[in-house]
């Protein structure tokens, strides 16, 4: 990886004296980057430690799919603390960085490392929602594996943020007004890893997800409709020999003697499948509809209506992050790539903003679109005033 040095590229603005000039850092612009600053680090601060805290301390909540949910808020309260306010602090400047050089690279290195654990917790959600639809009998729900694939995502980010703490940035000539990565091919491999890889791997894995997912509940309303009616217990008309199904020849009539226990109670469905003349007498084998090998009892796995309430929420979340990041990442591949395009400062300002609100829209969108977490929020909200 070569010391190309990216004129214009940076994971923060990278906008110096040359291009905003320090006297907007106490004026209009400066102002409205502190208030904005200020208001967008206590909604990320607010919105994300709530979520934390309903999790654990709501057991409903506590679902493999919310374990990366904390894992996803955690990373935006890291993001929080750690890099909106030193990115605010260059914006009110006007983007002219006047702290050491050494903070720079750690800033630029957490600012990666966030944002790559960000996307990368979303791509372990899908693959871990693909596994418990495609593969139940492989599906472990008891957070081991889940817990193997967040540690996962932490560790993959470091690694893709290390090499900027390892003395990428020190160049020759760099400028220490700039806070910025000063090496192209690395902006390059950062969002490839970060951003282009693992998004249409994880479109992909939710397309799978959800077609299997849809095909697995159109089966089963389809068998729960195709069963014959049965016969209800007591007294009353008997069933005509259109209400039975096609008889077989090895199977008995129906009769009450069948359909009830000693004691007049109509069997369970499990007892009458064993009866000379079960649904598998009244229906040939082939037509009735068989469930894919999703969650069935057999395996001892389903997909609980509470998961599949919390997966209605995933394509909301994946969704907001690709509006506020593709932007971004569109902007820092296109300005490593090609050093001599202008690229608006006001641009690369307005992209890096809207990547950072997407930290603080989560906690919204789950408190819209998940009844169980508006309900936990309503609590604990309440306790707290």
């Amino acid at each position: 990886m070569g010391n190309n040095n990216a004129a214009d590229g940076g994971l923060l603005a990278g906008r110096g004296p040359e291009t905003l000039g320090t006297g907007a850092g106490l004026g209009g612009a400066g102002v409205a980057a502190l208030v904005g600053g200020v208001l967008l680090i206590s909604m990320v601060l607010a919105g994300n430690s709530l979520v934390c805290l309903s999790v654990a301390s709501e057991r409903t909540l506590q679902t493999p799919t919310n374990y990366f949910i904390v894992s996803l808020a955690a990373a935006d309260l890291l993001l929080a603390i750690l890099v909106l306010p030193l990115f605010v602090y260059s914006e009110v400047q006007g983007g002219v960085w006047l702290l050491s050089l050494r903070l720079c690279d750690t800033l630029m290195a957490m600012d990666v490392m966030l944002c790559t654990a960000s996307i990368f917790n979303l791509c372990a959600i899908s693959v871990d929602r693909f596994v418990a639809v495609t593969v139940p009998l492989r599906y472990n729900r008891q957070g081991q594996r889940q817990l193997l694939l967040i540690a996962a995502t932490w560790l993959l980010s470091a690694a893709v943020a290390a090499p900027v703490l390892c003395g990428l940035n020190d160049v020759p000539d760099r400028d220490p007004a700039v806070c910025r990565l000063e090496d192209r091919d690395y902006v390059v491999y950062s969002s490839i890893c970060s951003f282009f890889l693992p998004c249409p791997l994880m479109l992909l894995l939710y397309w799978a997800t959800f077609r299997s997912l849809r095909r697995w509940e159109a089966a089963r309303h389809t068998k729960l409709h195709s069963r014959a009616p049965r016969r209800p217990s007591g007294p009353g008309p008997p069933m005509s020999d259109s209400a039975q199904g096609p008889f077989l020849p090895n199977c008995l009539p129906s009769s009450p003697s069948l359909l009830q226990n000693p004691r007049g109670s109509s069997q369970p469905e499990s007892e009458l499948s064993q009866r000379p003349c079960g649904l598998e007498c009244l229906l040939p084998k082939a037509e009735l509809p068989q469930a894919p090998a999703l969650p069935s009892r057999r395996s001892g796995v389903k997909i609980t209506g509470r998961e599949r309430k919390a997966m209605r929420v995933l394509p909301v979340v994946v969704g907001a992050f690709l509006v506020c990041w593709t932007p971004f990442f569109v902007v820092h591949i296109t300005r490593a790539l090609c050093p001599a395009c202008f690229m608006p400062p006001h641009l690369v300002s307005a992209v890096t903003w809207l990547g950072y609100v997407n930290s603080a829209l989560n906690p919204i969108i789950y408190t819209v679109f998940n009844a169980e977490f508006r309900s936990v929020f309503r609590k604990s909200l309440r306790l707290c005033c």
